[in-house]
């Protein structure tokens, strides 16, 4: 009896906070606990939303009638050394500051700074260490710290590596890659001669536990920092000859990573290399779909060239959030006045710069000349893949597995255990925050909550996440690698 009674006063707290305070249902509904709310109107025998979304995942989520049988993966690759960032910090006899972003890190006290501005706001970002001297040294300090390990490392690499758990598929994967890091490739990942190098490029990889406090810093959630001084990935050296090797591979699909790794070089050399990387990349055969993975980026122009000049000419791209506010922000695009998000990122904000990438770089326009096609969205609570119509099917099972296997690798385990994750996401929410706006509500027993918007189709699942997550890194790159898996393209522009 006394949860029904807590449930409507709950309920009645919102409702009035709704009418009287504030316009914004998705703000009230992220402030009030709504799976508990639900939860104590039910039956206490019933399942938790938890597990009804895990069991309809598993019922819903089916490989698409045709499959990808030859994928290229490049070009960034090396060798993780994970680490904790205040372990490593203190054993650099560094210590606690105040936090400030650097484009590039010069020294160890850059590093201390731009790792606590980050930690402060359990936000993810990569940066280059320019000094060669200095960050061999801490690579060292590094891998003799206890409890480091080294793990395949690379956007290239570790999607690759997830696309070899699936039996039925061939991978390429072309980047540096020097003999501890192809040790630690799945042996079904195919390796040009030409990508074998003497030695492996290392990147640190310094992670920091939700609550971890280093002086007056605290993380509010998990999350890494990463670095390296990376001469091969940075100039993407391997690009010409990844996109030759299509040739004799015949690929269904193309996966482009590292253009981030090109921005600590300077302006100078990634205008020349992103102008190179463009003509490369238009000299793949247009009846092949090329999805671009992104990364932590801080340079404006650097973005604004990429989205202007590489996303038009590839069809699909995956992103986090931090990502798609920095390239509304570098274009001028939707709720670009937004300094960061707080807390979990509004849909609404989040469709509408999706659909504004869509109209302004990609083809929702049938007479426009771009490829872009499709966006692969996640963040720790959801994840939204947007879609113009006729190009892309199976995408309700792609969101789904995408969000999938964020629940469960994020807790290192193959299936998602629903005594250790928890709902985050809002149950309901607005389609945009401009006028026509449609409210919706999530089903967790129907797990995928679509909308349209024009000729773009938007679809949005929740992600159970990991209350004790045991490693963050790669998991974008296997959120859009399965994604990408459970999709299929259609070259016909024909409706699914």
């Amino acid at each position: 009896m006394w949860r029904k009674a807590s449930a409507v006063a709950l309920l009645a707290l919102a409702v009035g906070y709704f009418y009287c305070g504030s316009p914004d249902v998705e703000t009230v509904l992220q402030y009030i606990s709504l799976p508990s709310l639900q939860m104590s109107l039910q039956n206490p025998s019933q399942s938790s939303l938890e597990q009804v979304i895990s069991t309809a995942w598993e019922g819903l989520i089916s490989l698409p009638t045709r499959q990808w049988a030859k994928v290229a993966v490049g070009v960034n690759a090396c060798v993780d050394v994970v680490v904790s960032g205040v372990g490593l910090l203190q054993a650099l006899a560094v210590d606690p500051g105040t936090g400030l972003d650097h484009e590039v890190l010069l020294s160890k006290e850059d590093l201390k700074e731009a790792f606590i501005h980050y930690m402060g706001r359990g936000a993810a970002a990569e940066r280059f260490f320019s000094d060669q001297e200095v960050f061999q040294r801490i690579a060292r300090a590094a891998a003799e710290y206890p409890g480091a390990k080294l793990y395949v490392g690379g956007n290239a690499a570790l999607i690759s590596q997830k696309l070899a758990t699936y039996p039925n598929l061939t991978v390429l994967l072309c980047g540096p890659v020097g003999p501890k890091l192809h040790e630690l490739l799945d042996e079904q990942i195919v390796v040009p001669p030409e990508s074998l190098q003497e030695m492996d490029e290392y990147h640190l990889i310094m992670e920091y536990k939700a609550g971890e406090q280093w002086g007056s810093t605290q993380a509010p959630q998990a999350n890494r920092f990463i670095f390296s001084h990376d001469v091969s990935n940075g100039g993407m050296s391997s690009l010409e000859m990844f996109v030759a090797s299509l040739e004799e591979f015949q690929p269904d699909l193309v996966v482009l990573s590292g253009l981030h790794m090109m921005e600590g070089q300077g302006k100078e050399l990634w205008e020349e290399r992103l102008k190179e990387a463009v003509s490369v990349i238009s000299d793949i055969r247009k009846d092949i779909p090329v999805h671009l993975e992104l990364a932590s980026m801080i340079d404006r122009d650097f973005m604004n060239s990429i989205m202007q000049e590489v996303m038009p000419i590839v069809s699909s791209i995956g992103l986090n959030e931090q990502e798609l506010l920095f390239l509304s922000q570098a274009g001028e695009g939707p709720h670009a006045e937004l300094a960061a998000w707080k807390g979990i990122p509004e849909v609404a904000q989040v469709t509408d710069i999706l659909l504004w990438i869509l109209e302004e770089h990609g083809r929702s326009d049938p007479s426009s000349e771009a490829d872009l096609t499709r966006i692969h969205f996640h963040t720790l609570a959801y994840h939204i893949l947007a879609t113009v119509d006729g190009y892309w099917g199976n995408q309700e099972a792609a969101v789904m597995a995408g969000a999938r296997v964020a629940s469960s690798q994020a807790c290192g385990l193959q299936a998602v255990d629903v005594s250790k994750v928890e709902l985050k996401a809002p149950l309901q929410f607005y389609s945009s925050h401009h006028e026509p706006q449609e409210q919706l509500t999530f089903d967790p027993a129907a797990p995928v909550t679509v909308w349209h918007r024009g000729n773009v189709t938007f679809r949005f699942t929740p992600v159970l996440v990991c209350r004790q997550p045991l490693r963050t890194v790669g998991l974008g790159d296997a959120i859009s690698a399965v994604g990408l898996v459970y999709s299929e393209f259609n070259n016909n522009n024909q409706t699914f």
